[in-house]
């Protein structure tokens, strides 16, 4: 199965247009705060910090456009769930801490809503469920202990719910689906109209945003590029998946490949067989897991990993993926809906998400440097993103709140290992995935041994 249209950035932007490039950094320049990055997590620390201080000076620099990397080419999964190991984060904090950025986790979702209504952004928003499908018995019993975990950490009853196997077919006719993990108080994005606008808002700001900047060095009060250096005391760096391409940085966030395909539009009567009337976020709970979404001119997106990791932390060429990665998606798509085997795929793209060693994700500020970041959001940034804006600017701020004392704040892990050893791990650790998923589906009656290697072998 060929896509018509391969990389491109994504289509999202295939969508609505890829914008005209701002004009780059025009030289020297002195600012209060310097923000590396013009995605999502730039983007909504700036809008945030300049609403609470209008007199604060931010510049943001951005090596390509607002928006080119995962913040234009994500699922979009407005998505508040928590997709980190809370027992991770307990080891430095305490339960209550840990339910506290829970909450604060799934609260983005609304956050996110508000604002876009607010600023008058357009991006097609729908507010649903995520649903997670098992379609064997060892991915039931996963699904359903992601259940039980949730309700262990005290995720409000009115949030989750277990279905049976009718119940989830009911809402979306998976093959062989057994039963499904629902968590409520989630929503459907186009993530490319959301980066666009939110950097015109933050541009009405007051915020100027420098493109086809690219930063060579990020250093205490100052960021070196090849268009002249911003001198600030504060620097933040957003620069999630990108992170290991500044010099220094490259063992410290793995940029982990996803990739996407995206059918033509789907007839009614298609519709009609499929059902997903409520636009659900669906996901399965393979090792390997995918995730999709139904767009809102009827079209299916379907993602996962691909090949997940390039040697030395290479990043795509403009979204450019692998056939084989576009083949192993739409196997996906046809195993778990057979309805769609003669749709034609319009588009495939793909792009990088940031991975802490353990797989984590983390905000903070350095008092000693003023270098502050966040990010690493193993792939759940539409929201988390939103959540890492308002607590960088309480940082930023030097303000003592509730968002400045959750446990992923100033976290410190260790970093990569060097290569090939990086390589070797990632890519042993998708093959065992792989593997165990196949057993799994041929009839294994409880999760594979190889996928608790595959853990191991990464600390995932």
């Amino acid at each position: 199965m060929d896509a018509k249209v391969n990389g491109n950035v994504s289509f999202w932007y295939a969508d609505i247009g890829l914008p005209a490039f701002r004009a780059p950094l025009p030289g020297d320049l002195e600012a209060d705060v310097c923000i590396v990055g013009a995605g999502y997590t730039g983007l909504w620390t700036a809008y945030y910090l300049k609403k609470a201080d209008p007199s604060i000076r931010i510049a943001i620099v951005e090596k390509e456009f607002a928006g080119f990397g995962a913040s234009g080419r994500n699922g979009g999964w407005l998505s508040g769930g928590f997709g980190w190991s809370r027992e991770k984060y307990l080891k430095t904090s305490t339960r209550g801490a840990v339910i506290d950025m829970q909450r604060a986790m799934y609260g983005s979702v609304e956050e996110v809503i508000s604002i876009t209504e607010a600023e008058g952004i357009d991006a097609d928003i729908l507010r649903t469920d995520n649903i997670t499908v098992a379609t064997n018995k060892p991915q039931l019993d996963r699904a359903h202990a992601e259940y039980e975990e949730a309700k262990a950490w005290e995720m409000p009853a009115d949030r989750i719910e277990f279905l049976s196997a009718a119940d989830a077919r009911a809402r979306i006719a998976i093959h062989n689906v057994q039963g499904a993990y629902v968590l409520r108080g989630m929503a459907r994005v186009q993530p490319a109209k959301l980066v666009r606008g939110l950097s015109d808002a933050v541009e009405r700001l007051g915020v100027p945003i420098y493109e086809q900047t690219t930063v060579t060095s990020i250093e205490k009060g100052k960021v070196t590029t090849n268009r002249g250096t911003v001198r600030a005391p504060t620097i933040i760096r957003a620069t999630e998946g990108f992170t290991a391409g500044i010099p220094g940085n490259e063992r410290l966030w793995l940029p982990l490949n996803s990739a996407q395909i995206i059918t033509e539009p789907v007839s009614d009567a298609l519709w009609d067989e499929i059902g997903w009337k409520g636009h659900e976020l669906l996901g399965d709970a393979a090792h390997a897991y995918c995730y999709a979404q139904r767009t809102r001119e009827g079209r299916i997106t379907m993602g996962g990993r691909g090949v997940p990791y390039r040697y030395g932390s290479q990043t795509d060429v403009r979204g450019q993926t692998q056939q084989l990665t576009i083949e192993k998606l739409h196997a996906i798509l046809v195993r778990l809906l057979p309805q769609t085997k003669s749709l034609r795929i319009d588009h495939a793209w793909c792009g990088v998400l940031g991975v802490p060693r353990d797989w984590c994700t983390t905000a903070g500020l350095d008092p000693e440097t003023g270098i502050g970041w966040a990010g690493g959001y193993v792939g759940l940034g539409v929201s988390s993103s939103n959540l890492s804006g308002r607590t960088l600017r309480d940082l930023i701020l030097r303000r003592d709140t509730e968002l400045t004392r959750l446990p992923w704040v100033n976290r410190q892990v260790s970093k990569w290992e060097p290569e090939p050893m990086r390589w070797l791990g990632v890519h042993s650790m998708y093959q065992l995935y792989r593997m165990a998923d196949e057993r799994e589906e041929a009839g294994l009656d409880h999760t594979s041994k190889l996928a608790a290697i595959a853990d191991r072998i990464t600390g995932h």
